[in-house]
């Protein structure tokens, strides 16, 4: 105050109270002066100024709140303009108290320091500045201030060699780690690879020329007096390394918005990947389903039992090796729906709508339509075998029978219009009259075989043989020499009754060896024809019935014998008489064609045809007990088989229901349930073959059980798809789970109340039992409320709430997911607060795949400030979700 008599305005200024002076002032070097001159004038250059000496040019106020105004934003006091030594430290007054309005405690610095130019005063005023507006509000993973810059330093210059920051002194020496910041964040700016650590002048010199020429962060350290000092200053580094933080932390805000927009671009993408696989799967395995029907539909028959073999065969082949791939390929399009559904809505995106016709239920229709026409398929083949085999045998029996007829007949149209009659003696004419009663009676028992002639040809008919017109034409040819043998025979008759009265002799003994051999011939023909003929048994049961007719025939042998020489015996009577009384009779008999030559050959051919007919019935009794143990072979395996996979379709569902463990536990124990259930293909290939057995024996039926391998292969698949099916649900609730941030406890807590209110052990609750559980839950339900939850977990309104349905909500219920207006912000942070963006923008801060991706689907901005390739991300960030139309 005695300053006022050498300046009366100070009277008139109120006193300034002084601060107290340090007690111990801390000690700066000559780097702090230097790098905190420079880091003053990089932010005084802003408002067109600068200083020299940071001692004197800060004295009067004026540049001091000039530096506050600048790093702040803020307007200080208006400042004094006086040159007097009042007016000065009213201004750093000022200066001071904007500080402290701060949270600033100014420990030992006063107003009267500054003014006197004291450097360490000033120094540390200058450094409690720089704490404040440069580093203070630096923060890295809950660190901040020093920890957090230092923090920062590490976690990026981590990659590089040689490079281990630890403080803010002796770690920036070789220069490397000013190097590394640059690298990290502008790799185009240093080539890293030629520094070396031996060489810090370079490093220092090339990181402060390159910081100062593309980053605008002036040169603040020198390179020398960094190398040469044995500890650099501690303040003057991290003032310099602070500026590289504020130049790259705009750099790291674009690419934490471009790190979210590639998570959410990777998982469409994935997405849409997914989608045109079902989508081409779903074709392959249509299309395939549309090649097969035709086929199967087929009904065209063969005419022959090898070309029908060939078709079994090839459908065999078809159930081997064709369908069971695209049974596999159809359980795994069902698998990779229902994954691609779950992903679209833990990544809250719409569900997933195939294109019209391949929907998992398209296919199912379509798989149901080729195991039908599959089912009638076998049918019709089985059928058809057993239709060609009976043709086969009734056309065999045809032709033989028709061959005996016709051999029959043949000469007996010419023997019935001969006139022989009109020049014979009396007895001769008595002669031809016999004869001609014995070829009546011959006649009438060829009657049968020509009904059975016609009646088999009626049936092949009826069978639809393949060479029907041949046979008919045959039958009809026997029917019309038939009629023609009953005129003629008719007419001869007629005309030897005429006769007979001029006619009284006769030979008894040629008309009762005719009478009796006639039915013994034609006896024997029957016996030949039936030893010859051709027989077909299914079962043991119509074999042993055959040979009990053959036994009962054999035994008929020695009362035909006794005929036989019967009959030969009257032969030798004649020829007694003949030879005794020498009578003409030209050495034959008058009333039959009929000798004893040929009576003892057709003897010997039954006696011949008998053993050959024992060892037919021997060897088909044999196939028939062969068959059988096939029947019983096939039968214990398909008893065991068929209940077995009952059992395991019941385990199963008991096991989606049930809650043990953790869910990677019952995943394990699913798998490893599905490793069991594989390991027994082996016995299902096992009855496969017995099955192809029993086929290839032709063997139709099975009284020994009620399985057949049809009814087997339809449940070993669905057993293969109901573990698969229940496999994926564990799977999608662990992807559920870890995407939503689900613990283990809250899913055993909804599986819980799932079970309680799932009353029918079903693994599914109707609409009340749902509302009911909600109500438990502390849902506070109207019944619009309840409607709109019903239409998330029940969208085809079947009126059912399936647990992964109820796991999806209850996920929604607890969990959260990226928005479209997190997205949009992420791509307004990359615009630089535009509401548009560029392709340069875009490849500049995403990959390249993804940003083209962005590219070919943003459309064209077409608001009031648009420029030339201006693109809309507003609406792509919500066609991503789903909101309109990508």
């Amino acid at each position: 105050r005695s300053c006022s008599r050498c300046f009366p305005l100070a009277r008139c200024m109120p006193a300034v109270p002084k601060r107290p002076k340090p007690a111990t002032p801390t000690v700066y070097s000559t780097q702090c002066s230097s790098t905190f001159t420079a880091w003053c004038n990089s932010h005084l250059r802003k408002a067109g100024t600068q200083i020299e000496n940071i001692e004197e040019d800060f004295r009067d106020g004026l540049k001091l709140m000039l530096l506050l105004e600048v790093i702040s934003g803020e307007r200080l006091a208006k400042p004094e303009r006086g040159k007097m030594r009042v007016h000065k430290i009213s201004n750093v007054n000022k200066a001071l108290d904007f500080i402290a309005s701060k949270g600033v405690k100014l420990v030992s610095i006063g107003a009267e320091e500054i003014v006197d130019g004291n450097a360490k005063m000033t120094l540390g005023m200058i450094w409690t500045i720089i704490l404040r507006f440069a580093i203070q509000d630096i923060s890295v993973e809950e660190t901040s201030a020093k920890e957090g810059l230092l923090l920062w330093c590490q976690r990026k210059t981590a990659p590089y060699k040689n490079v281990n920051i630890q403080n803010f002194h002796i770690s920036w020496k070789d220069g490397l780690g000013f190097c590394a910041l640059i690298h990290r964040h502008r790799p185009e700016l240093i080539d890293y690879a030629k520094l070396r650590k031996d060489d810090p002048m370079t490093n220092l010199n090339t990181a402060f020329d390159v910081a100062e020429k593309y980053l605008d962060i002036p040169k603040m350290l020198d390179a020398e007096d960094i190398i040469s000092t044995l500890r650099p200053d501690e303040k003057a580094v991290m003032t310099y390394v602070s500026c590289y933080y504020h130049a790259f932390s705009g750099k790291q805000k674009a690419e934490t918005a471009a790190n979210r927009i590639c998570k959410v671009l990777a998982v469409n993408q994935e997405n849409e990947q997914l989608m045109e696989d079902y989508e081409k799967l779903a074709s392959d395995l249509l299309e395939w389903i549309r090649r097969t029907i035709p086929w199967l539909e087929n009904r065209m028959p063969e005419n022959t039992m090898q070309a029908m073999q060939q078709k079994l065969e090839d459908f065999r082949d078809y159930r081997r090796l064709h369908k069971p791939p695209k049974v596999q390929e159809k359980c795994q399009l069902e698998i990779n729906f229902n994954t691609l559904q779950t992903k679209l809505r833990l990544s809250n995106r719409p569900a997933f709508m195939p294109s019209e016709g391949k929907m998992v239920s398209d296919i199912n229709n379509a798989w149901g339509n080729l195991e039908g026409a599959e089912k009638g398929y076998e049918e019709w083949l089985l059928n058809e075998i057993r239709r060609l085999e009976r043709l086969d045998h009734l056309a065999e029996k045809f032709r033989q029978k028709a061959a005996i007829h016709e051999a029959w007949t043949e000469g007996k149209e010419d023997m019935l219009q001969k006139r022989d009659y009109e020049t014979a003696s009396l007895s001769e004419i008595k002669a031809l009259l016999k004869k001609h009663e014995a070829f009546e009676s011959d006649l009438a028992a060829h009657q049968d075989r020509v009904e059975q002639i016609a009646a088999i040809a009626q049936e092949l008919n009826e069978l639809d043989y393949y060479d029907s017109p041949s046979v008919n034409a045959r039958c009809q040819r026997i029917c019309d020499q038939w009629d023609a043998l009953g005129a003629l025979t008719q007419k001869r008759s007629e005309a030897l009754q005429r006769t007979e009265k001029l006619l009284e002799t006769i030979d008894q003994l040629y008309l009762e060896f005719a009478k009796r051999a006639a039915p013994f011939n034609n006896w024997m023909e029957g016996a030949m024809e039936d030893l010859q003929d051709t027989f077909i048994v299914h079962t043991i049961e119509e074999i042993q019935g055959l040979s009990t007719a053959h036994e009962q025939f054999k035994a008929t042998l020695p009362e035909a014998d006794k005929e036989r020489q019967a009959i030969l015996g009257i032969h030798n009577e004649i020829a007694k008489i003949v030879q005794t009384y020498h009578v003409n009779m030209a050495g034959t008999n008058p009333y039959t064609t009929i000798n004893p030559q040929e009576i003892n050959t057709k003897w010997d051919k039954v006696r011949q045809l008998v053993p050959q007919r024992d060892q037919a019935l021997i060897e088909e009794h044999a196939r028939q007990q062969n068959n059988e143990r096939l029947r019983r072979q096939f039968a214990n395996q398909a008893n065991v088989i068929g209940p077995w996979i009952q059992t395991k379709m019941e385990e199963i569902g008991r096991i989606s229901i049930e809650m043990h463990g953790t869910l990677e536990d019952q995943l394990t124990h699913l798998r490893q349930y599905e490793k069991s259930i594989v390991n027994y293909k082996p016995k299902i290939d096992q009855l496969e073959g017995d099955h192809q057995l029993i086929q290839e024996a032709l063997i139709f039926d099975n009284k020994h059980t009620n399985y057949t391998m049809e009814h087997i292969r339809v449940g070993w698949e669905q057993l293969l798809t109901t573990i698969a099916r229940t496999i994926n649900e564990i799977e999608n609730q662990i992807l559920t789970r870890d995407a939503k941030g689900i613990s283990q406890d809250q899913l055993n807590e909804f599986r819980a109340s799932f079970n309680h209110f799932d009353r029918k052990r079903t693994g599914i609750m109707d609409a009340e039992d749902f509302k009911t559980c909600l109500i438990s839950m502390g849902y506070n339900l109207g019944e619009n409320e309840f409607s709109r939850i019903m239409s998330i977990v029940d969208p085809n309104r079947m009126g059912i709430v399936t647990f992964q349905a109820f796991i999806d909500f209850m996920s929604r219920e607890t969990a959260d997911t990226d928005t479209a207006d997190q997205v949009m912000a992420s791509f307004k942070v990359l615009a630089g607060d535009k509401n548009y963006i560029l392709a340069d923008e875009l490849r500049r801060e995403l990959p390249p795949d993804q940003a083209d991706y962005c590219i070919a689907r943003m459309a064209p901005y077409t608001g009031p400030d648009a420029v030339p390739g201006a693109l809309d991300y507003m609406s792509f960030s919500t066609a991503l979700y789903g909101e309109s139309d990508l």
